[in-house]
């Protein structure tokens, strides 16, 4: 079976794209083989401490990112002699922001540890840790300004750089027998070298770090502009991040073992991104000149996703046990069955990915927020019904439910039923088979 094509974009340009994309998945493999040894190391108990810490971190950081990236991006390249300005203001807003955050997740955590007496020793210092890890995330701002030039190679090299050192670092913490408390610190490094990575291209290749000034009325009119998309990222991070929490009730060994099944399924989700980031342009150039072609592209694209992640869900839903074994011997035993039910989500997310870029490029933003929202509250629901009783495999069916209704949400819409109708056909391959007999 031939893959459709996608038509109508710079095959250089798609090229160059790739390219520039290679770094991010080699970084993404890295990331997962160290992921891998850190849990192998640590075992359930440790790796399910490790994994609550960064998923309760996470959702709060979406709040500390301030949704601020998108308009400093398109405020300097209005305003570009205002750039010190903008991007001093937008560094102390996330810097007082973070800064609150971090007792905030202690607080949290405290509050819920003594309200559901989980078992397991007290999380404290090492969420404390996390939280001033995510805080050198404000630093973040310079990356939105290269973006802005279209110099993002030298955020990408810092980046790569940065891996390197941290899979060095925790891969000598695994040698030396380190206890948990140190790849907590591991992380708090990370983000700190990253941080004066960014600072040091700065002062390198634009301007002086120092120059930069904080204004109030610019704080207003950011926080003002960006306050909708506050809420639609602490949205996306709870449904992305809310299962391995709420499993934490059940205690640290099942978070581990979930987790280890649930990042391997989750590994390869830059797939989609890298995809329709890459044709986004046709998709828009098209939806100028010829709607029908527009809506053909868009057909194509939901069958290439499904025609990639339908054989790897249903490769792995085989083979489940038999990857867990391989990778975590006997530690984890237990996963193979959750990844076998959390890898057909990846088809919803590959969907979800491409019918994003739909829903951007017709202004539908509020349907975007709506079906996110949508995808927490039944992920949220289902973990409180399935986690008591089946704990990490009722939250892999919770996050499958959920992927499915956040994906097909748009069925429910009628100025976007059509492209759930598509997504239907492509998933049932009902395009498929009618390109092979039509031919």
């Amino acid at each position: 079976m031939k893959l459709p094509a996608i038509k109508g974009f710079d095959e250089d340009a798609f090229n160059k794209y790739l390219k520039n994309t290679g770094w991010l998945m080699l970084g993404k493999v890295l990331s997962l083989i160290v992921g891998l040894i850190i849990a192998r190391y640590l075992g359930p108990n440790g790796y399910g401490e490790l994994s609550f810490g960064l998923a309760l971190v996470a959702i709060l950081a979406a709040i500390g990112a301030l949704g601020l990236d998108t308009f400093i991006i398109r405020e300097i390249i209005q305003e570009p002699t205002k750039g010190n300005e903008i991007l001093g203001t937008s560094l102390w807003l996330r810097i007082a922001t973070n800064g609150i955050l971090i007792p905030i997740a202690i607080g949290i955590y405290l509050i819920s540890h003594n309200i559901t007496k989980s078992p397991g020793k007290p999380l404290t210092l090492m969420i404390g840790l996390l939280a001033i890890a995510s805080f050198f995330k404000s630093f973040n701002v310079i990356d939105a300004y290269f973006q802005s030039q279209v110099k993002s190679k030298y955020v990408v090299h810092v980046q790569n750089i940065c891996l390197i050192v941290s899979a060095i670092v925790k891969i000598a913490l695994v040698y030396f027998n380190m206890p948990l408390i140190y790849f907590a610190l591991a992380f708090v490094f990370d983000g700190l070298i990253l941080a004066i990575g960014l600072v040091t291209v700065y002062q390198k290749k634009a301007a002086s770090f120092f120059e930069w000034k904080y204004d109030s009325n610019r704080a207003k009119s950011l926080l003002k502009q960006s306050a909708p998309l506050i809420l639609s990222a602490v949205m996306v991070s709870i449904y992305m991040k809310i299962d391995v929490v709420m499993l934490q009730d059940v205690g640290s060994k099942a978070v581990g073992i979930y987790s280890a099944a649930a990042n391997l399924s989750e590994a390869w989700y830059f797939i989609p991104v890298a995809i329709v980031t890459s044709v986004f342009p046709a998709l828009i150039q098209a939806r100028k000149n010829d709607l029908s072609r527009y809506q053909k592209r868009l057909g194509n694209l939901y069958d290439l996703l499904t025609y990639i992640s339908l054989p790897i869900a249903i490769f792995i839903s085989f083979t489940g046990d038999f990857i867990i074994h391989f990778l975590y011997a006997d530690k984890y035993a237990g996963a193979g069955a959750m990844l076998s039910i959390h890898i057909w989500s990846g088809i919803f997310v590959f969907l979800g990915s491409a019918s994003s870029q739909y829903l951007i490029a017709e202004g539908y933003t509020k349907i975007s927020f709506y079906r996110t929202a949508a995808g927490a509250v039944v992920n949220i629901l289902l973990n409180l019904w399935l986690i008591p009783k089946y704990a990490g495999v009722g939250a892999s069916i919770a996050t499958l439910i959920a992927c499915f209704v956040s994906t097909f949400y748009l069925l429910l819409i009628p100025k976007t039923r059509q492209q759930g109708i598509m997504m239907l056909k492509s998933l049932f391959l009902i395009t498929a088979f009618q390109k092979i007999f039509k031919s």
